[in-house]
């Protein structure tokens, strides 16, 4: 196991942006969940996704949730996720997929996740979290062709692993992960969140965050996150981008857990711009 405690990977992935880019260049990213009761689940995750600098966010949500989303963020579309046609349209056009923060498991959860699943392809990377999880290893569902992120956490994970808590060691976890598709990428939420890849020899643990961090949406803030640095470094792997992500989200919490009891995720997304303002080698402040 590697520790993640240097911000060297912040350093390595995050890069001043050219003079002559547009934000086709940063991802097109699609956010579907925010169903009903979870509508801020997607909102929050659309927070992070814009803060983290996706050049195009999407959330395809409950309509009646829409409202809420663009008071929160003018900068993200939205649409109805009953709305078939659209939803198919915009799978296609999308770099990345996140679905699940705060998708219901019902009957609309799981075609809309089945629908992603088979249009998805290779060039695409696809995140499952929250209610997508769930859904997913409930019906045993196939891997689609997309470069796949999960992010469970641990109750998640034993249903989607098969492993019980008591035998989630860092052996067995990498070993039901081998059996996933070659590449899969699974960040297991807990304290001393863990980050393993189908087929690598390492995993990699985190020496950041901790308690102040157990709050609703925290999940949903990191799903965000890790959509928006998938979507436009794409000159480092993935697994460093995931790694970047979830350290920085972390590495935040961190630094405002010094001054508050708890850290609410939309106050990590509003940190997230000047941190990595001074990770792409311009300063923005003496943190």
């Amino acid at each position: 196991m590697k520790q993640i405690t240097e911000q060297t990977i912040l350093n390595e992935v995050i890069r001043e942006r050219s003079t002559d880019s547009h934000k086709g260049d940063y991802g097109r990213l699609l956010l579907i969940g925010g169903t009903y009761p979870y509508g801020g689940a997607i909102i929050m995750a659309a927070l992070a996704a814009v803060h983290s600098g996706a050049g195009l966010v999407t959330g395809a949500t409950d309509r009646e949730n829409i409202p809420a989303l663009h008071s929160h963020l003018p900068e993200a579309m939205a649409f109805d996720v009953k709305d078939k046609d659209r939803l198919e349209e915009r799978i296609a056009r999308a770099d990345v997929v996140l679905v699940g923060s705060g998708l219901a498991e019902n009957d609309l959860g799981l075609k809309v996740l089945e629908n992603v699943l088979e249009r998805v392809n290779e060039q695409q990377v696809l995140i499952l979290d929250g209610g997508a999880i769930s859904l997913f290893s409930k019906a045993a569902l196939p891997f689609s062709q997309a470069q796949t992120i999960f992010t469970p956490h641990q109750k998640e994970w034993e249903r989607l692993s098969g492993l019980p808590l008591s035998e989630q060691s860092d052996t067995a976890n990498q070993e039901a992960v081998n059996r996933f598709a070659h590449g899969t990428i699974v960040v297991q939420k807990k304290h001393g969140t863990t980050l393993y890849q189908s087929g690598a020899a390492d995993c990699y643990q985190l020496a950041v965050g901790g308690p102040y961090q157990a709050t609703g949406g925290m999940g949903d803030t990191l799903a965000g996150m890790i959509a928006g640095f998938a979507g436009q470094f794409s000159k480092t792997s993935l697994l460093k981008r995931v790694l970047a992500a979830t350290y920085l989200h972390s590495a935040i919490a961190d630094q405002l857990s010094q001054k508050a009891y708890v850290v609410l995720p939309t106050d990590i997304s509003k940190e997230i711009p000047k941190w990595m303002k001074e990770y792409s080698g311009t300063p923005y402040y003496n943190k």
